[in-house]
Parts: C-alpha cells; sequence; structure tokens
C-alpha cells in the first residue's frame, strides 16, 4: 500500500518579504498555499494512493469568510472521487475553539477527535490510524501518553501535532520524546508542526514532512509532503513530494579577492547561475542574497549601496527573468587583510604632509589666494560670526591649517576604529 503524510499546510496564509519588490508575484503569493495544495492533491491522485493523512494545521487560524473552507472541500470532492480516503487531525493553528465557522466535510474525510484520542481502521488493508486533534491552541500537555496501544498484527500509524522534543523554535506545543513515541509499538509516527522535513527515526519511523510552501525567507529550500510505501507490514519507502509553486532561498557570495564594484558584479552574477542551475527549470524563486568575506571594494560597497542594489536586481533580470525576485541584500563584508595597516600608513604620510604645510611657503601661497577670493565674496555679518574667515582676509592661515589638520586626521582615524 501506498499513503501520503502531508502537515502545516496553512492554506490561504500569505506569503511575506516581497510585498516592496514592484515587479513582486502578486496573484502567485496570494495564492501559493493553495497552489501547493492542488499539487499535493494532483499527486495523490496520479499515484493512486491508499489514503492521505493530514497532521495538522490545515488552515492558518480563523477564516476570513468561508472561501477557504469551500476550497478545501473540493480538493476533497477530487479525492472522494478517486476513492482516496483522508485522515485529518486539527493543530495549534486550526483548534476547533478558533473555528468560527464550520462546513460538513465529503464523507471521505475523518477527523480526529479533540476531547480524547480517536482511532479509525481500515479492514482490508490492515490498518489503524490514532491521533488527537487540539481543542486549545495552546496545548501544551503532552498527548503521546494517551493514544492507545498498537493493533496487534495490525499496519499502526500515530497522527500527532507535536514540538518533540528539541523543538524550542516551533514552541512546546504537545510536547513527547522519542521514546514515548515508540513505547506505543506503533510502525509509523505521522508528525506535524516543525516546518522542516525531517525523519527522526526508523524503528519505529517518526517522520516531519515539512509544510507544502515556504512561506517567508526564513522556510528555504524545498517543500512539500512524503509518499510512504508499506509491504508486509514495513515501511520499505519515505520519499518526498516536493509540490512548492515558489521557492524561497539564501544565497551566500564570498567576495575573497574582487577587487572592485564591476569585480563584485561579476562575481553576483555567477552566484546567481550556480544556484538557478541547482534549480527545476521555471521554479519561481524569492532570493535574500549575503555578501561576504574580505574584498578591496568592501568601502564601496557600503558607500554606494543604492548603486549596488540595482545592480543586483540588473543580474537577477538577466538570469532569471521574471521567475527570480531579491528579498532583500545583506553586506557582511570586510577589509583584506593588512587594509588597517595600509590605511594607518596612509593616515601617518597626510599627517607629516599637514605638519610641514604651516612652513611651506608655496602652498600657503597657493591656498591663501584661493582662500581670499572666496572670504572676499562673504558679507560682513557672517565675517564677523565667522571668525576664521576674518584671519583668512587678513592672510594669516597658520592656526586656521593646524585646526583644520587636527580635525580631519581624527574623523579618519575615527573611521578607521569604526571599520
Amino acid at each position: 500500500m501506498k499513503f501520503i503524510h502531508a502537515a502545516d499546510i496553512h492554506l490561504d496564509s500569505p506569503l511575506v518579504g516581497l510585498a516592496a519588490y514592484p515587479d513582486a508575484p502578486v496573484e502567485m503569493l496570494r495564492t501559493a498555499t493553495r497552489d501547493a495544495f492542488v499539487k499535493l492533491i494532483d499527486e495523490a491522485i496520479a499515484e493512486a494512493v491508499d489514503f492521505m493523512v493530514i497532521a495538522g494545521d490545515l488552515y492558518d487560524g480563523n477564516w476570513k469568510d468561508y472561501n477557504t473552507g469551500h476550497f478545501f472541500c473540493r480538493e476533497m470532492g477530487r479525492l472522494e472521487r478517486a476513492r482516496i480516503p483522508v485522515f485529518l487531525l486539527f493543530g495549534n493553528h486550526d483548534a476547533e475553539s478558533e473555528m468560527t465557522r464550520r462546513l460538513t466535510l465529503p464523507s471521505n474525510v475523518r477527523v480526529f477527535d479533540a476531547r480524547k484520542p480517536t482511532s479509525f481502521q481500515l479492514e482490508p488493508l490492515r490498518v489503524a490510524l490514532h491521533g488527537r486533534s487540539f481543542k486549545e491552541a495552546a496545548t501544551t500537555e503532552n498527548l503521546a501518553v494517551g493514544y492507545p496501544p498498537a493493533e496487534p498484527g495490525w499496519f499502526n500509524i500515530g497522527v500527532l501535532h507535536t514540538a518533540l522534543e528539541g523543538n524550542a523554535a516551533h514552541a512546546g506545543y504537545a510536547p513527547c520524546s522519542l521514546a514515548e513515541l515508540a513505547a506505543r509499538g506503533y510502525q509509523y509516527w505521522a508528525l506535524g508542526h516543525v516546518h522542516e522535513f525531517a525523519i527522526l527515526s526508523e524503528a519505529p519511523w517518526v517522520v516531519f514532512p515539512g509544510n507544502l510552501q515556504g512561506r517567508h525567507a526564513r522556510e528555504t529550500g524545498p517543500r512539500g509532503a512524503v509518499l510512504v510505501s508499506v509491504e508486509d507490514g514495513e515501511v520499505i519507502a519515505v520519499e518526498r513530494l516536493i509540490v512548492d509553486v515558489l521557492r524561497w532561498q539564501h544565497l551566500r557570495v564570498n567576495l575573497g579577492g574582487a577587487t572592485d564594484f564591476e569585480a563584485v558584479v561579476r562575481r553576483i552574477g555567477q552566484g546567481i547561475d550556480g544556484l538557478l542551475a541547482q534549480l527545476p527549470n521555471h521554479q519561481p524563486v524569492a532570493l535574500r542574497l549575503t555578501l561576504e568575506g574580505a574584498t578591496a571594494a568592501h568601502g564601496a560597497l557600503f558607500g554606494d549601496a543604492a548603486r549596488l542594489r540595482a545592480e543586483v536586481i540588473g543580474q537577477a533580470l538577466a538570469r532569471g527573468g521574471d521567475r527570480l525576485w531579491i528579498e532583500k541584500l545583506r553586506l557582511d563584508t570586510r577589509p583584506p587583510e593588512g587594509a588597517g595597516k595600509a590605511r594607518a600608513e596612509a593616515i601617518d604620510d597626510l599627517a607629516r604632509v599637514l605638519a610641514e604645510a604651516p612652513h611651506d611657503a608655496a602652498l600657503l601661497a597657493s591656498l591663501g589666494e584661493q582662500l581670499r577670493a572666496f572670504a572676499d565674496k562673504v558679507p560682513a555679518e557672517l565675517l564677523e560670526a565667522v571668525p576664521e574667515l576674518a584671519a583668512v582676509r587678513e592672510g594669516r592661515f597658520d592656526a586656521l591649517l593646524e585646526e583644520v589638520s587636527a580635525g580631519l586626521l581624527a574623523r579618519l582615524q575615527d573611521d578607521g576604529d569604526a571599520q
């Protein structure tokens, strides 16, 4: 037999991070979770699976209107016509206490009770499914310990929405341990809640399929469900079914050795080419780009951020066309080794030149000629307010030169310390 295990579908959850992009795929962002779910149903029908398990967070909280429920009913109707039953467990995002509207689901959909563990049996396949939905969104009790013992001689599946142990990033909903799951004697645990794909154990099988569609830049890489194949009561394969319609990626480009702005742009283009070559053809991509490493262009990149972003978008359009959008550009570069020493030496050389300037007659004469031409045009009231201008008109440059030199050297030194 074969079955699909999915979770964390979050129907109608918005994708975030591209709203400010002028050419963002607005329609795709709006319908991505639905489109991914349609692809999943297509896979179920094409594979002629025996049943489907949805391990929580089908919805993304309260419905805004009936449209979300109508869409789910339509897709379940497709499975009903294909004679594929669905076993649905509610997680924290779609707990019964949050549901403001309920629709009668097609007869092929069986929902795990929220008051106590429920068991469903598929007699022809000798499969028993055990699960308990969330009644309250903030369910922090260990639900797994209340699940019934395994049915002897049957293939037992535990369906559970849980943070499990060690998943603090996903909050402590229905916490439990791998040892507690193994103690139930089931052959397969169909988990939900953690959005990353993971096979935590093969004896018994304990699997998080991850969510169907990445919704922001922290949910990178391929997303989907799993197809589980069973023979003689044993799992023989757990294969990923990738159904996401927009892929979030994080590309790090090392700029080590890039000597100028143009070299940086070439390096970015090469990085984008490498990324696109690893992805399915025409897969839309939202890209977070981080530039890192030691480069002589470090100062230029920070000094002209607007040009850098324009160049990055240009490279994305040239190489990815309408399938690639820049979600965010981050700079994590640094000056090359030895750049600090070279800067210090340059400041020392400048300090020596400035120290000798008051004694350089030719320099003072040239400087005085230019400054007096400026000072002669200044109104009398401004001369009174700025004593340095009066000193210029009188030909007294020594004190002014020393003051300006000290301020310039201090500013350069502060900038160097900040870097």
